[in-house]
């Protein structure tokens, strides 16, 4: 791992369809020409609009989200209460990338690393995939592999996973390992949401029974996310964190397919990325 200190890192949380919130701000990024990372490090639909804002491509990750991620070969409530899946991930990462161009070749010459975060199923302990061309098509929908609702653990390496939430989501302690003391969260709730704790962990256990990791994962969720927040809220001495997330009236929950409220949400997005790039643009002043 890489340890150089002064790195600048963004790290961008997942959340289903809340990611149309990130995607409105990377757009607001690309526009403005706005990569100034070291590196990014992307959870389960943060990792997949990651790649489309070092790609360059403006509104890949709005399309997916408002046209593939709405049709019902992806969300299918039927055929869950069937025993399918609920979200099906392989295929909308393979739909996505056959009918909207992903110019990977953008991400690898921009020179700014992506680390997707997926979840070993053997373990329940975080991964953390540096992207290129030879595990692209891997790591996106193993990130995004929620349990119980996509019913397979695609693998990486040969190693089964599940969505990177389930291991590390919020990852803003990895940025710091890995050298970042200026990091830039980007979240898809708004900053009063707090995760609480399993009411009845015991339920839990017969939708894990064959993965007794995952469940440890699940049950060690709420408390590793509240130490993310802690580390954002207070920092250490040597490191700045600063966050871009929803207003508190943010419409949109994990599983909306509600256009008007999708499109809401991306506004809101781009909002807040232009607040953000203006106190950037401040900051900048006054340090010249």
């Amino acid at each position: 791992m890489e340890t150089k200190q002064n790195k600048r890192a963004l790290v961008i949380e997942g959340g289903a369809m809340r990611g149309i919130f990130a995607a409105g701000v990377l757009d607001a990024f690309i526009d403005a020409d706005f990569f100034a990372y070291d590196f990014v490090i992307g959870v389960s639909a943060g990792s997949t609009n990651a790649i489309g804002y070092l790609a360059g491509d403006r509104g890949r990750s709005y399309q997916v989200l408002t046209d593939h991620a709405l049709r019902k070969d992806f969300m299918n409530f039927k055929r869950y209460a069937l025993g399918g899946h609920l979200c099906d991930v392989n295929w909308l990462w393979q739909a996505s990338r056959r009918d909207i161009a992903l110019n990977v070749e953008g991400y690898i010459a921009r020179g700014i690393p992506l680390y997707v975060v997926t979840t070993s199923v053997k373990t329940g302990h975080p991964r953390y995939h540096k992207v290129d061309l030879d595990n692209l098509d891997q790591v996106f929908p193993a990130s995004c592999a929620i349990p119980v609702f996509f019913k397979d653990h695609p693998a990486v390496d040969g190693e089964p996973m599940s969505d990177g939430g389930m291991g590390d989501s919020i990852p803003v302690l990895e940025a710091y390992k890995r050298g970042a003391r200026d990091i830039t969260v980007l979240r898809s709730v708004p900053l009063s949401y707090r995760k609480e704790p399993i009411r009845y962990p015991s339920m839990l256990k017969p939708l894990f029974a064959q993965h007794p990791r995952l469940l440890g994962a699940a049950l060690r969720r709420q408390r590793k996310y509240a130490k993310a927040i802690a580390f954002i809220e207070n920092p250490p001495s040597d490191c700045r964190v600063s966050q871009i997330a929803p207003p508190e009236e943010f419409p949109v929950s994990r599983f909306t397919r509600s256009i008007h409220k999708l499109d809401t949400g991306y506004e809101q997005g781009l909002n807040a990325a232009s607040s953000y790039l203006q106190e950037k643009s401040c900051d900048l002043h006054e340090v010249s």
